[in-house]
């Protein structure tokens, strides 16, 4: 018993005070401080221009906007991150590793570069957008554009959270459910997606906070018109801290880090109770 009690307490890092402390330390200097300047601008405000702020027309149409396209990038994200994983994991091709590699592009180039590009890629003298805008398709400087800029930057998160999960996935129930009878479709809709959802769920979660809050890849591609109600809520911050609104700009920040706060939550409890639902 002595013995087992201590192997147990023996870690590979000594002292626990130490390692907690750094830890605190670490977390506090670079996500606990700035957080709380945040919130520390954005109560300067009375209660009263708080509202406002958060009431103007261009911060609602900007926040309805990345909202909207950031939910749909991230289910378009979900699904064909799903496809990528499964097409890595479950099938062996040339160029494999290369392709599993530029799945994380998106993590290593900088945001304005692929903001860049994307708009002169889809504009409407660009490789691709000249043949779309014959068809009368306008993406660049457009709703359209955003989803595309948020759908390049998302997907690596939701590949990364599907793909450990589906390459630990016993292949034994699958082929139990194919022995019993079970058709293909059947079999993935009652025995794999079930094991995947959490997953998906986590990627779909990461991808829509992401989205939320992305300018570089945006700010080129969506033409911040406000008329045209492209810009996204980040350009609406970014624009008053040139103005010098930093309690404005604060306001704004502080609604979005609260609802990706909620967001991450709700994904995080939809999560364990799937876990615990499907765990034997």
């Amino acid at each position: 018993m002595d013995r087992k009690k201590g192997r147990r307490d023996k870690r590979v890092i000594p002292g626990f005070g130490l390692c907690m402390g750094g830890t605190l330390l670490l977390l506090s200097l670079f996500i606990l401080i700035p957080l709380a300047s945040v919130m520390v601008y954005a109560l300067k405000l009375t209660p009263k221009e708080f509202l406002s702020v958060l009431s103007a027309p261009n911060v609602i149409y900007a926040a309805r906007t990345s909202l909207l396209c950031s939910l749909l990038a991230a289910v378009i994200n979900t699904i064909f991150g799903l496809i990528l994983s499964w097409v890595l994991v479950r099938y062996e091709f040339p160029g494999k590793r290369i392709m599993d590699g530029i799945i994380e592009l998106p993590f290593a180039l900088p945001t304005a570069v692929a903001g860049i590009t994307l708009s002169k890629l889809y504009s409407d003298t660009g490789i691709l957008g000249r043949f779309l805008a014959l068809l009368g398709i306008h993406v660049a400087y457009t709703k359209s554009g955003i989803m595309i800029a948020l759908i390049f930057i998302g997907i690596p998160f939701a590949v990364r959270a599907i793909q450990p999960v589906l390459e630990q996935l016993d292949p034994q129930y699958e082929e139990a459910a194919c022995i019993l009878g079970a058709g293909s479709f059947y079999t993935f809709r009652k025995v794999i997606l079930p094991e995947l959802f959490p997953a998906m769920l986590t990627g779909f979660g990461l991808a829509f906070a992401r989205g939320i809050g992305e300018y570089g890849s945006v700010i080129y591609i969506s033409g911040n018109h406000a008329r045209e109600h492209t810009q996204v809520i980040s350009y609406v911050i970014m624009q008053k801290l040139n103005y010098a609104d930093y309690k404005g700009a604060a306001a704004i920040a502080l609604m979005m880090l609260l609802l990706s706060f909620v967001l991450l939550f709700l994904v995080n409890l939809i999560q364990m109770f799937q876990t615990k639902r499907t765990s034997p």
